[in-house]
């Protein structure tokens, strides 16, 4: 009985392996695409803003400081590949009012056409053990993080769904996966965005609109580099710890 289990389960494996090319999403073409980047003007936003222009993507960013959107967009230009592209940069605080959010994609939309994948990439973090970082960050890292998620998607999933066609990515982190040491703060965000997605994706697949969640490790970005700085008070405390639990 066992080996005629192992092998029905063997067998099941096997077909979805060989019938997942039929069910999977379609690739979406980037060339001629509007994609919209929110936290597009550094790290990761910015880096796949750069990678969409380079396949004839049109480019949406959208962040708050102005100025670091106009380096940004200099910088993605230099990589187009015809000259009918475009990057437009929208500078918002995703997090704060989702009217505001809804009216800069209704004004993208209006210049670059529909939006055919949108990339959350807007967040921030802070490290520090629980008692000692101050509430208020708490509810600040839940804005950022989750409803500068939410805003966005909600602002465009109706046009997808009305045309059938469109991606949305959650950029989470490894701290979304599993809870560490010093991210009591950060990691529950991190975790709300992949039950998000999930929860999404039944709903919107019969519309032909799919859901991806990254969780990248630590990356040297401008970000990592702000939250290392709040590292540096309780990151020897770790250290011991783990060393001593190793000995153990």
């Amino acid at each position: 009985m066992l080996l005629l289990a192992a092998a029905f389960i063997v067998a099941f494996v096997l077909l979805l392996y060989m019938v997942s090319p039929l069910i999977s999403p379609k690739p979406l073409k980037l060339a001629g695409a509007h994609v919209v980047v929110t936290g597009g003007s550094s790290g990761i936003g910015k880096c796949i803003a750069i990678e969409c222009f380079k396949q004839g993507a049109f480019i949406t960013l959208v962040a708050r400081d102005e100025s670091k959107l106009v380096q940004a967009k200099k910088e993605i230009e230099k990589y187009a590949i015809n000259d009918k592209q475009v990057v437009l940069c929208i500078s918002v605080d995703v997090s704060k009012d989702y009217r505001q959010v809804e009216n800069v994609i209704k004004q993208a939309q209006e210049k670059l056409g529909p939006v055919d994948m949108l990339v959350n990439c807007a967040g921030t973090s802070i490290a520090g053990k629980f008692e000692e970082i101050d509430i208020d960050r708490f509810s600040r890292l839940m804005k950022v993080n989750y409803l500068g998620s939410v805003y966005p998607s909600r602002a465009v999933i109706s046009t997808m769904k009305e045309r059938r066609l469109g991606r949305i990515v959650f950029v989470s982190s490894q701290a979304g996966q599993l809870g560490l040491f010093g991210y009591t703060a950060y990691s529950p965000t991190k975790f709300a965005l992949r039950g998000l997605a999930e929860a999404l994706q039944m709903e919107i697949k019969p519309y032909n609109v799919y859901v991806t969640v990254a969780y990248p490790p630590d990356t040297d970005t401008p970000g990592f580099a702000e939250e290392n700085k709040s590292k540096l008070s309780w990151i020897g405390i770790c250290s011991m710890q783990m060393r001593f639990l190793c000995l153990c």
